[in-house]
């Protein structure tokens, strides 16, 4: 099939049709009136409270305004427009406007679901088994659940528009002034140049160990000059989150990502654990790799660092057309949405002056809005992969937005990266097929560093995040000291000896963004594990695409765990992520093989 791959930037005018369309304004007073109305409507009344039937009135409404386009489109826009061009003070300042308009609009409607949740705990089995509000039951559940952890409306009132001051601003601080910084350095080219942080941070991943090494060193100067504006930035955030926790009686600090996540505790402490038990095989590859780069130790900059290389360049028509044809084996449907995402300019393929790095998949939480993705395409392999991923992402918002409501449009985080990896490793897959021993080899180091850094570093992540918040709640402040020393120890655990702790490693924390988000990291780990379960299915099964298609559709309208007892998985099991790990150890196992046959190791 033909892919037409003629558009490669965004198409925004379903959104708006530019940064000063006259429909912001008509839009706004739109989202107003909808507001006003239904909380008019709804606020004062206690019969939605009391009757299965007039909750389901009352929650269809609701369901109607966030179907509609005008309450998003402007903040989506302005979210995607400052992602195309990241250095306009101009659109910043329109995203924070927008921001702040979508914050007012949602405490106008923060009444509803915070009455609800008062719902009696002997009334609350009325409206779960009403046949009614099928269509709203775990949305429901989730509120019921979570009812003990809320607070009145106007502390929530509060809370939401002391958030930007009081958490957002110091975070954006230390981000600031690290995005300035700029150092000069040798690059790949063998000339002096200066370079920006992200530039710095791009270079240690060099396979040109001077270039490498001194970036490195550059990047550690510019961490230590801003390691104690974000020792007080954290201790600032890391009370935030304390208040906010005591206020709503959250019994341990990682509970309320859980309950935002409709997750079980028992079910990440169960991953978390099945991983901690496993750092052998990080160990091992590390080990490996220090052994393939003719290095006693690696150092710890140096992670990262790809083994070997694979010459075949793929430019982003050919990236296209073998990722196609990867989705439409495994499914017609899933080369249809990509195919139809090309044709209407829903992708953002190539890098550009002032376009973010990196790569998203955009638009999952609300169904009035198209998906979105952001590549920076430069013809690489890995670049191959980065399609497949973002495009997983996105194939997994549009079987969503096609089986649910409004209300249940959402991906939870537990699952949020199963579609991504389970797709790009499928393309991956067909790629080591086409691959000699010597390409196979790199590809494989370059899996398993994927996995490495998506499982185990994850994982170490989050448990950094638990003593973290656990030794501030202990002392009530932590040294800049204190938090590498926290930082150093977990990173040691997973890494082993094959990694040397360098000088100057126990400051990398300052950059890391997931801390500042507090406990989601546990989410790329699950969704790998869960990915690499559904892979080894669809291989013996064909046939079980259809369920991997059903599960990808069910939104928030079931709790993951709920979800995969259909399938016929526990996930409260350790044994269910053990066996996952065991397919990773299995890679590793094949590729130091391979090392050897190769002459590479002994």
């Amino acid at each position: 099939m033909s892919l037409d791959t003629a558009k490669t930037k965004w198409e925004l005018s379903p959104l708006l049709k530019s940064d000063d369309d006259p429909n912001i304004q008509k839009y706004r007073e739109v989202t107003t009136k909808l507001a006003e109305d239904f909380a008019g409507k709804w606020r004062e009344r206690k019969d939605y409270l009391e009757q299965p039937g007039v909750l389901k009135a009352a929650l269809d409404e609701l369901e109607a305004l966030e179907r509609r386009p005008e309450p998003v489109a402007e903040l989506y826009y302005f979210s995607l427009r400052t992602s195309q061009d990241a250095i306009s003070s101009d659109l910043k300042a329109k995203e924070n406007q927008s921001d702040e308009f979508s914050r007012e609009i949602n405490t106008k409607l923060q009444f509803f679901w915070l009455n609800i949740a008062k719902i009696p705990a002997d009334k609350q089995a009325d409206f779960l088994n009403s046949p009614d509000l099928e269509p709203y039951h775990h949305a429901l559940e989730r509120t019921f659940a979570s009812a003990k952890y809320r607070l009145t409306e106007p502390e929530e009132k509060i809370l939401t528009l002391l958030d930007s001051t009081s958490f957002s601003k110091w975070v954006a601080m230390t981000s600031n002034f690290l995005a300035k910084e700029e150092r000069e350095v040798i690059t790949e080219a063998g000339k002096k140049e200066v370079q920006n942080f992200e530039q710095l941070h791009s270079l240690i991943s060099s396979t040109q160990k001077p270039v490498r090494d001194e970036a490195a060193v550059a990047l550690n100067d510019v961490l230590y000059k801003f390691a104690e504006v974000a020792e007080n930035e954290f201790n600032a955030i890391l009370e935030t989150k304390k208040i906010k926790d005591q206020l709503r009686g959250y019994e341990r600090p990682d509970k309320a990502r859980h309950v935002g996540d409709d997750v079980d505790s028992e079910v990440i402490d169960a991953l978390v654990a099945a991983i901690t038990d496993g750092n052998e095989i990080p160990r091992r590859y590390y080990e490996l790799k220090a052994k393939l780069m003719g290095q006693e130790k690696l150092e710890y900059h140096e992670r990262n660092v790809e083994y070997g290389s694979v010459e075949k360049e793929y430019d982003f028509e050919s990236a296209s057309q073998l990722v196609h044809g990867v989705f439409t084996d495994l499914d017609p449907e899933f080369g249809g949405i990509f195919a139809r995402f090309l044709k209407n300019g829903q992708i953002d393929a190539f890098p550009y002056k002032g376009k973010r790095g990196g790569a998203f998949c955009a638009g999952q939480w609300s169904l009035a809005i198209p998906t979105y993705i952001l590549l920076n395409h430069t013809n690489k392999l890995r670049d191959v992969a980065t399609l497949a991923h973002e495009l997983g992402h996105g194939i997994n918002n549009e079987l969503m937005k096609a089986k649910q409501n409004a209300i249940n449009c959402g991906i939870p985080m537990v699952t949020a990266e199963v579609a991504s990896t389970f797709m790009e490793d499928f393309v991956l897959e067909r790629l080591l097929g086409e691959a000699s021993d010597e390409e196979r080899l790199a590809l494989q180091m370059s899996q398993l560093n994927d996995m490495v850094s998506t499982i185990y570093r994850q994982i170490s992540f989050y448990r950094f995040e638990q003593r973290l918040h656990a030794d501030f709640r202990d002392k009530g402040y932590l040294s800049k000291d204190d938090i590498g020393h926290l930082f150093k120890a977990e990173m040691e655990a997973y890494m082993g000896p094959a990694v040397e702790q360098s000088e100057g490693s126990g400051n990398w924390w300052l950059f890391v963004p997931h801390f500042r988000s507090f406990f989601y990291v546990y989410s790329y780990a699950s969704g790998l594990l869960i990915s690499k379960s559904m892979q080894a299915k669809v291989r013996q099964d064909k046939r079980f695409v259809a369920k991997v298609k059903e599960f990808l559709s069910v939104g928030t309208s079931k709790s993951p765990k709920a979800a995969f007892a259909d399938l016929g998985i526990d996930i409260s099991d350790k044994q269910f992520w053990v066996q996952g790990l065991k397919e990773i150890e299995r890679l590793l196992n094949d590729t130091e093989k391979l090392a050897k046959k190769l002459g590479k190791i002994t």
